[in-house]
């Protein structure tokens, strides 16, 4: 019973101190953050494979960069490749499950790939994180508002081989 008074208030001590140090903001490899930079240029300049290349490897050096992943799923979504900018953005939702970034690009690349209700899923999301009057909020809301886009269906009819004709 003596030693009670002293335990609870160490691991009070304890818990104050860890919940602290996680309010902290991480800064990020300053060698990450330069490729970042350069990955964002390349990207900006329509080099998308160059900027992949240099998001991979900032992610190499700092793979507790969360901005990272971001990045990689934006130049993945102007690859086309809406599967994978999901994965990223879901990545960094494992970092930080209420980052408005990722649940806002995460829904924009639902909406492409034609799943309207996951896309209006994250939207609920974000309205119950900061209201339907912050930015992201908006973001989302307009872009499913537009619906997802148009992208021409190739039939088996479109499409018919040309007939050859060969002599066994």
């Amino acid at each position: 019973m003596r030693y009670v008074a002293p335990a609870l208030a160490l691991s009070l001590a304890v818990a104050l101190t860890a919940s602290v140090g996680m309010s902290a903001e991480r800064q990020p490899d300053p060698r990450a953050a330069a490729l970042v930079v350069q990955g964002k240029s390349h990207l900006a300049a329509g080099q998308v494979q160059s900027a992949i290349d240099s998001f991979e490897a900032a992610l190499a050096v700092d793979p507790g960069y969360t901005g990272v992943y971001l990045d990689l799923a934006e130049a993945a979504r102007r690859e086309g490749l809406q599967g994978q900018a999901i994965h990223y953005y879901r990545m960094a939702l494992e970092r930080e499950p209420k980052n408005l970034a990722a649940i806002t690009g995460e829904g924009e690349a639902l909406l492409e790939k034609g799943a309207v209700e996951k896309a209006r899923r994250n939207l609920a999301q974000l309205q119950s994180l900061c209201g339907s009057t912050c930015a992201e909020s908006r973001q989302l809301a307009a872009a499913i508002q537009a619906g997802p886009p148009k992208q021409p269906v190739l039939t088996a009819d479109a499409v018919s081989p040309d007939p050859v004709v060969t002599q066994n």
